[in-house]
């Protein structure tokens, strides 16, 4: 038995099927006319593509609506996922006659047979891992548009999915509904479809609406830069204070992205954007996620109040506090364990360290016989961090303010430095921290030598490895000089070079 459904060229309803699945093809054929004539439109290829239908024929037809004469029908399906040239299969323009005594339903068992292995094979050669399509965005700003989806792709990885597919768009404005347009968008799921991926990630904060629009047009999973983020967190999150401040976070996100999300909402534990402390109030209304965020905010102020008491101990006892700041995977806790001894967690990926860490040091060059000082170890920072990151981190990196120096770690071997030492200094002037600032360029022993000295000159900068060692005892006495200011005394043994910039030809 055969169900028909009616529509005109404003509204043609598509009903859901039971026991659909991305493999297989609906079951739906549609069957239009185009009045006046005109083969299959880019509209018609569309939706085809994206509802996976079963088959679409577009009639040409001429006269009176009351007494039309039909011309030749176009018949288009859509083509294997092994296709590599097009999205769909057209057949030549036949008459409506001769489109009748087609046998349609064995082409389409054919066609259902062939996406059948190409998905077995999928399943056997790709890994566990979503796959991502990443698209960002061009507005007059050459290499930092680039610099962005390239750190786009690394948050994505870092986040554990893979990256099968990056795009740079350029536009002179982006576009209020879809942010890069239908026709990109168009594009892109083509591209989805082809290298079977799961996740469509924009470079830039998607609004709700934009959200909504763009997963109504694409049937994709749609994430943003800034969900990417939360969910690294969300991952890494350890302790019960980081665990409450990423909660946090990701409330104060997703509650204006309630409305109209109820099918993205259930999607609980189903990848990135939906892990973490808070995934599971994702579902709740409105009045129980602000009734949640005041009791997080509470938390936070516990924290807040803890950290302060902490700090005043520290202040009392007089010990030099140095805090280690810098762009996510600068190396920070690599440095941070040459300078304190320590053993804090390593890792070549970015937000691996959310709780502060604080360890004792010793400066052998700090007053006449050497003296102690704490190091900590902070979150890294990363450009245009989300405000909900920075709100709830508040409490975390308030005690940046009683550091007698904010040791600013760069990576000398990544791309776009000044950059990446720019966005970290926002960060620290929006927060308002007073400390004087010290920059340190970590990685010397990757870094280019050009490169190397291009910063130690621009920043007054010493150069060091924290994976060698080299350079560490060199920042330490300046470290003691700097805070010991004017009446700092060297050791006879102190390294000539220890006091000031390190020369272009050292």
């Amino acid at each position: 038995m055969a169900s028909v459904a009616v529509g005109d060229a404003s509204e043609a309803p598509i009903p859901h099927r039971a026991g659909e699945t991305e493999s297989r093809l609906r079951g739906l054929r549609l069957v239009h006319v185009h009045p006046g004539g005109g083969g299959l439109s880019e509209d018609d290829l569309t939706t085809l593509f994206l509802q996976r239908l079963d088959a679409l024929v577009a009639v040409e037809a001429f006269g009176e609506a009351t007494s039309p004469q039909l011309g030749p029908a176009h018949l288009a399906l859509v083509a294997p996922p092994t296709s590599e040239v097009e999205d769909w299969l057209i057949d030549p323009p036949t008459a409506v006659a001769t489109l009748e005594r087609t046998d349609l339903a064995a082409r389409v068992r054919g066609l259902e047979e062939e996406m059948t292995r190409a998905a077995h094979a999928r399943d056997v050669t790709r890994s566990s891992a979503q796959r991502a399509v990443l698209i960002g965005l061009d507005l007059h700003e050459g290499a930092e548009a680039s610099a962005r989806l390239n750190e786009l792709a690394e948050l994505v990885r870092s986040a554990g999915a893979e990256v099968v597919h990056a795009e740079l768009q350029s536009r002179g404005r982006t576009d209020p509904k879809t942010l890069v347009g239908r026709g990109k968008l168009r594009e892109l799921v083509s591209v989805a479809y082809h290298e079977d991926a799961d996740l469509l990630v924009f470079d830039r904060e998607l609004s709700p609406a934009q959200a909504r629009e763009i997963e109504a047009a694409t049937k994709l999973t749609v994430l943003d830069r800034t969900q990417v983020i939360l969910d690294i967190f969300a991952q890494n999150a350890r302790g019960r204070e980081a665990q409450v401040q990423v909660e946090l976070a990701q409330l104060h996100y997703q509650l204006p992205r309630l409305a109209g999300r109820g099918t993205a909402l259930s999607r609980l534990g189903g990848g990135i954007g939906t892990r973490g402390p808070g995934e599971t109030k994702l579902e709740v209304d409105r009045r129980r996620i602000r009734e949640r965020i005041g009791s997080l905010e509470a938390d936070v102020d516990r924290i807040s109040a803890r950290r302060a008491r902490t700090r005043k101990n520290r202040t009392r006892s007089e010990t030099p506090v140095i805090a280690l700041v810098g762009y996510t995977n600068a190396g920070k806790s690599t440095l941070f364990n040459a300078l304190a001894k320590s053993d804090a967690l390593e890792r070549n990926a970015l937000f691996a360290t959310l709780r502060p860490t604080s360890r004792e040091g010793w400066l052998p060059a700090l007053g006449r016989w050497g003296g102690k000082v704490v190091y900590t170890d902070t979150v890294g920072f990363i450009r245009d961090l989300p405000d909900e990151l920075v709100d709830a981190f508040r409490a975390t990196l308030e005690e940046l303010d009683d550091a007698d120096i904010l040791l600013h770690v760069v990576d000398g071997a990544a791309a776009g430095a000044p950059d990446r030492v720019a966005a970290v200094d926002r960060i620290l002037d929006r927060l308002e921290l007073t400390p004087p600032r010290r920059v340190v360029v970590n990685k010397g022993d990757a870094a280019d030598r050009r490169t190397r000295h291009d910063l130690e000159r621009r920043y007054e900068a010493i150069t060091v490895s924290a994976t060698t060692g080299d350079g560490i005892d060199r920042l330490k006495a300046d470290l003691a000089r700097a805070i010991e200011g004017d009446d700092h005394v060297p050791l006879p043994d102190d390294p000539a070079e220890a006091w000031g910039v390190v020369r272009p030809d050292a």
